[in-house]
């Protein structure tokens, strides 16, 4: 495909890599201001699936000055 557009291009080498260059500029372009902002609400980015049942608040092990104390005082 990519041989077939470069075969299609007018002008020599510098022109067609110059050709090249605006259009692959102008795809993403056209990606990032119409075709992802259309389709990011139907993307499942927002859809978490965590949820706070272990009761871990950010305070076990590693966190603190005691974090070499019981890594079971922190889950209650």
């Amino acid at each position: 495909m990519y041989g077939w557009i470069w075969r299609h291009l007018p002008g020599n080498a510098w022109v067609r890599a110059l050709i090249s260059l605006v259009l692959v500029l102008g795809i993403v372009y056209l990606l990032f201001q119409y075709v992802f902002p259309w389709a990011e609400p139907l993307l499942p980015f927002n859809d978490v699936t965590v949820d706070g049942a272990g009761g871990d608040t950010g305070t076990g092990a590693g966190s603190g000055s005691d974090a070499g104390s019981d890594p079971e005082e922190g889950i209650r």
